[in-house]
């Protein structure tokens, strides 16, 4: 067979979804809560601050996994809505994809595969340094409800953390409200550069809300839902839930509202983005009814 080759300069330029750093600042203030407030004996004491610190740590791992699957999760979304624009004579429309990242399309037929380049020395997204490809590929099909969207990397860094992962992501043109939806696969490993690693797996859906069809990309809207497991080397699980969709307005840095639960042995509680207002401020209730203030980086 013979596939023709097309390499692009890409057009797009724009944001990405916000980089989830939400969660460590606030988890700065549950390690100092947990200090002043434990009134065990020394031995007590010793052993709930290292276990704090050991959930602290964790959970920080856990949210840097979370940039990783958002950012991912943009590319490969916002690389295939360009491509079938482009292909039905739509134009294109803004995105977070740099000029440094270099496009190729393979095509035969109704095949497509697309590769996203970041060079060996890397490329800044939206202030992450990636380095290696990203490649995508599908089938055309104008009139199916469904296309499958396989993706994996090839020699994958994100910030310095390797990244393995071969998933997929499934695209409805249409949900039961009516707005068009992705459910993505979470499956996913990153290694550190000290050699610690964690793997998740779990399922989000992502729904375009608002925006969709309009040609601006600044009036999007996502509500995001789902839920998974980071699995830590030591055995140590977390499991995360949505409870009240994530509305992400991509004209606001910080995720406007919702919230999710997070439980680990121990350890555990709900974190909640707020009532809608743009703003960096949001709340972390323990399992026990205790209520702190985050404030968003």
């Amino acid at each position: 067979m013979k596939f023709s080759n097309l390499k692009l300069k890409n057009p797009f330029s724009g944001h990405v979804s916000k980089n989830v750093k939400v969660v460590k600042r606030g988890l700065i203030s549950l390690f100092v809560f947990g200090l002043v407030f434990t009134s065990c004996s020394d031995n007590d004491e010793s052993v709930e601050t290292e276990d704090l610190s050991m959930d602290t740590t964790e959970m920080l791992r856990s949210a840097e996994i979370d940039q990783i699957d958002n950012v991912l999760g943009d590319l490969v979304v916002e690389a295939y809505e360009n491509r079938e624009a482009s292909e039905l004579g739509r134009g294109t429309f803004t995105s977070g994809i740099p000029e440094c990242v270099t496009i190729t399309v393979i095509a035969q037929q109704n095949y497509r595969e697309v590769t996203l380049d970041f060079g060996t020395e890397g490329c800044f997204v939206n202030g992450h340094l990636i380095r290696g490809q990203l490649v995508f590929d599908y089938t055309r099909d104008t009139e199916a409800q469904q296309i499958m969207i396989n993706y994996y990397l090839v020699d994958f860094y994100f910030d310095a953390k390797q990244v393995i992962a071969s998933r997929s992501i499934l695209k409805e043109l249409s949900n039961e409200n009516g707005n068009p939806q992705f459910t993505h696969d979470l499956s996913i490993t990153v290694i550190w550069p000290n050699a610690v690693q964690a793997s998740r797996e779990g399922t989000r859906i992502r729904e375009w809300a608002e925006g969709f069809g309009s040609g601006i990309f600044s009036d999007n809207v996502f509500e995001i839902t789902g839920n998974w497991t980071a699995t830590f080397v030591n055995g140590n699980t977390h499991t995360y839930e949505v409870l009240t969709p994530l509305r992400r307005e991509v004209t606001c840095s910080n995720i406007v509202s919702g919230s999710f639960d997070v439980q680990r042995t121990n350890f555990g509680g709900i974190f909640d983005f707020g009532d809608g207002e743009c703003d960096n401020q949001a709340t972390f209730t323990f399992n026990n009814g205790t209520e702190i203030p985050i404030t968003l980086n």
